[in-house]
């Protein structure tokens, strides 16, 4: 969820400066408890930022060496753009993310400047358990380990560091709202509200599975949930912000999916009322309408393919349907000719089931509009 324009080799040494009395095999274990005694250990939970990929914020551990004078936040959401055929792997759920590590004071400068804030919870550790955690970042830190497989809702930046930090930590228990009922989406949809198109964007490539209930675990895939979450174990010692929340100018996106899919819906049943009277065949509106869905549901058949588990099964690919591609053209044919074949009315069934899935799962803002703009157009060429 957040991209560090950092030299990881050149922080290397810090790191391990910063965790070299767990490295010192031959020190002795008293002096290695005590060591802890000046290390503090924190959840960094970030607030969202205005790219897409930051609307969500963001999670980091800090780790503090008051003795020798060290500070460094370490998170597990670097990627590049830079990455080759970074825009396919990411829709293919082969997105490879890093661990990283900066000074502290660099990663707060990035947030300062992007206008984000930074809320810290210093986590009640002993130092059995402190040492156990830099162990494990240290471990972790090496090239052959930090490299990992991106999942947005299941092994994250978020999800990496909460495991990170609890580990070692025995019989921690986590005090669930009683009655929590929630869903991938509907927890995604609490920070994207103000975002509607990208909101469309989301709701668009997920399928039915970001639809089932989850529990309040699952839902630790956002920063915020885990902050609230990690709050009622006990485990905190202390919450402060690092940078306080600064006042939001929210987005003004215009026009919204809905609105612009209800003005579609309403201008073509205008034109289909006026070539129904005159007896007319707009032939070039079928074709406005039925290319761009075909060739978006190629995106959408592409996605049965992703190794994200929530993508494959998607209702909304029998309005936006890569067959009207491939019957496209012998269509517009018969409709040249007045003959509207089976194509029609395979189109017009596909459309009705995808008016019913609606029925079982959520659909992308204004797509039960465009279901209905396809559907009125697929069922006046059979009625002629």
């Amino acid at each position: 969820m957040k991209r560090f324009k950092i030299n990881f080799w050149g922080l290397l040494l810090l790191f391990t400066a910063c965790f070299l009395p767990s490295a010192k095999a031959t020190e002795p274990v008293v002096s290695q408890r005590n060591s802890m005694d000046s290390v503090d250990i924190s959840l960094l939970t970030c607030g969202p930022g205005s790219e897409v990929w930051s609307l969500y914020g963001h999670t980091a551990i800090r780790v503090e060496d008051h003795r020798n004078g060290t500070d460094i936040a370490v998170n597990y959401g670097v990627f590049s753009f830079h990455q080759p055929y970074f825009i396919l792997r990411f829709v293919f759920g082969l997105t490879d993310y890093e661990m990283g590590v900066c000074p502290m004071d660099m990663f707060l400068e990035e947030y300062r400047e992007e206008g984000r804030w930074v809320r810290q919870q210093r986590l009640r550790l002993t130092p059995e358990e402190k040492i156990q955690i830099l162990q494990a970042l240290e471990t972790n830190y090496m090239p052959a380990n930090r490299t990992y497989r991106y999942n947005y809702f299941y092994d994250n930046c978020t999800t990496r560091a909460r495991d990170m930090l609890l580990a070692p930590v025995k019989d921690v228990r986590f005090h669930y709202r009683p009655g929590f009922k929630s869903s991938y989406r509907e927890e995604i949809h609490h920070w994207n509200e103000y975002r509607r198109w990208a909101r469309f964007g989301n709701d668009l490539l997920l399928g039915i599975g970001a639809d089932r209930t989850i529990t309040q675990r699952e839902a630790e895939f956002l920063p915020d949930n885990l902050s609230r979450d990690i709050a009622t174990t006990g485990l905190v010692d202390s919450t402060f912000y690092v940078l306080p929340p600064q006042a939001q100018i929210l987005p003004d996106e215009g026009v919204t999916p809905r609105a612009a899919a209800l003005a579609l819906f309403a201008v073509v049943a205008i034109l289909s009322v006026v070539e129904y009277k005159k007896k007319k065949n707009f032939r070039i509106l079928d074709l406005i309408l039925f290319l761009p869905a075909g060739l978006a549901g190629l995106i959408l058949t592409a996605m049965i393919f992703s190794e994200h588990p929530t993508v494959s099964v998607n209702l909304q690919i029998l309005t936006l349907n890569p067959l009207f591609l491939f019957f496209l053209w012998p269509a517009m044919k018969e409709a040249r000719r007045r003959q509207f074949g089976w194509a029609w009315k395979v189109w017009t069934v596909c459309l009705i089931l995808a008016l019913i899935g609606a029925c079982f799962q959520s659909y992308a803002e204004g797509m039960v509009f465009v279901a209905l703009t396809l559907l009125l157009r697929a069922a006046l060429k059979i009625k002629k």
